[in-house]
């Protein structure tokens, strides 16, 4: 069986990217990443989405993805963006980052919450050759938590393509709702063909 390094240390991706892949390829098996974690410091998905993914190539010599994504909120002109990880301080706390997001957007009014998840994704295969595909999930922010689901700023977007009537935040919705229709399934489905080869 082919097979694929994700280049993540992040358990809850490689769930995600382990679904996502099997609906379109279930002949390709996504292996995590073990090795060293590279620094990214990259000024766009992209640019952090490719040092994850040459890190992982040249570290286990297979076909490596790798995903940057984040959040990209319109008043605050894009950020946290690739920034979202960190957007609380170098910790990674998830929580803390979305308490500081809703914190600062405490004043501005519904119509003015509009963002978007963004996931950049990299393939590089051992040979040198990198691709890079796009994905954005446009929706707005809620006023507070929602959902025990999902992770991240998930709790409180809301995704634009819902049935009239409903808003629930990504954290409402189950896992396979979320595949379905995440940035990284819409960044996926210009992926694919390029996984037909590996």
């Amino acid at each position: 069986m082919p097979r694929v390094v994700l280049a993540t240390h992040n358990p809850h991706k490689i769930e995600e990217f382990q679904a996502i892949v099997a609906a379109v390829r279930p002949d390709l098996e996504v292996v995590g990443y073990d090795g060293p974690e590279p620094i990214e410091d990259g000024v766009t998905f992209a640019a952090n989405a490719l040092i994850k993914a040459r890190a992982a190539a040249a570290h286990t010599g297979l076909p490596a993805l790798a995903d940057d994504s984040g959040v990209a909120v319109d008043v605050l002109g894009g950020s946290p963006g690739v920034f979202s990880a960190y957007w609380a301080g170098h910790k990674k706390d998830a929580a803390a980052n979305l308490e500081l997001l809703l914190d600062q957007l405490s004043d501005v009014a519904d119509p003015h919450r509009t963002a978007q998840f963004v996931s950049v994704i990299a393939l590089v295969r051992p040979d040198g050759d990198e691709q890079t595909v796009e994905g954005r999930w446009p929706g707005r922010l809620a006023m507070t938590p929602a959902g025990p689901g999902g992770f991240g700023y998930d709790p409180i977007f809301v995704p634009d393509d819902q049935p009239a009537g409903a808003d629930r935040t990504v954290g409402e919705w189950t896992a396979a709702e979320k595949n379905a229709h995440s940035h990284r399934a819409r960044a996926f489905v210009q992926l694919a063909p390029l996984l037909a080869s590996l």
